[in-house]
């Protein structure tokens, strides 16, 4: 579904990413660790086509996204959902007209079935009843749940997520993931998820991907990354930050 093939990317002459190569197979969701500045979210913007290569490809159902243009680029984008750290809501809009505008925009459903859809999903992430309030009166993890029933409400094909529990109380990120593990049983999206908080993500996916200095420090199960020998991996999951781990 997704390849990344000898990626390159730097800024002002600093090396992001250093020769990636990675492969996320459809259906299946990717945890991307690793600590602060260490070219995750470069990596992610780079596989949703929001950043071009210095060098190398990125590669969704073998067609090369840096070379689209046009309608099709715009048709591969209507594939994609991104949930990104802020999640990203219309201030202007209340969470109902938030949730139904990927619906309004993306899809030729009537108003009726949009709100039948809108009010069922925001139950089930324990939003009924905030229909009506805007983004700045909302919590954290309010906003979060708000955000992700936004993206996930079209089902995408592929679905970004860019830290998605960052800033939220351990209770609140924990039910985040549960809701992604949740929705993606529904319907099987081959999915990302950037984020330097384990071992949460661990319970939902099958695959990790470590960076360390723009590079895949490590690669393999969660089982596989926790039993690492690697004392960078260790020092990662561990919650050290003493030592050659660099954060920048």
């Amino acid at each position: 579904m997704i390849e990344i093939k000898d990626l390159h990317k730097s800024f002002a002459g600093v090396k992001v990413l250093n020769g990636i190569t990675l492969d996320v197979k459809k259906g299946e969701i990717l945890a991307l660790i690793g600590g602060s500045g260490q070219g995750k979210s470069v990596l992610l913007k780079h596989m949703a086509g929001l950043i071009k290569p210095d060098q190398g490809q990125v590669l969704v159902d073998g067609k090369e996204i840096a070379k689209l243009r046009g309608k099709t680029l715009s048709q591969l984008r209507r594939r994609l959902g991104f949930l990104f750290q802020g999640g990203a809501l219309f201030d202007s809009m209340t969470v109902f007209d938030n949730v139904a505008f990927p619906l309004r925009e993306k899809t030729k459903l009537g108003e009726t079935e949009i709100r039948k859809r809108v009010i069922h999903e925001l139950e089930q992430v324990g939003l009924s009843g905030e229909e009506e309030k805007y983004p700045t009166q909302l919590s954290g993890g309010m906003i979060k749940r708000a955000a992700l029933v936004r993206e996930l409400i079209w089902k995408p094909e592929i679905m970004f997520f860019d830290e998605p529990t960052a800033g939220l109380d351990p209770i609140i990120g924990q039910t985040i993931m549960n809701l992604i593990d949740a929705i993606h049983e529904r319907f099987p999206f081959t999915g990302i998820i950037v984020t330097h908080e384990i071992p949460k993500v661990f319970d939902i996916v099958k695959k990790v991907a470590m960076l360390h200095e723009g590079a895949i420090l490590k690669e393999g199960s969660p089982e596989e990354i926790v039993s690492s020998d690697d004392p960078i991996v260790q020092q990662f999951i561990k919650g050290e930050t003493e030592g050659p781990i660099t954060y920048y």
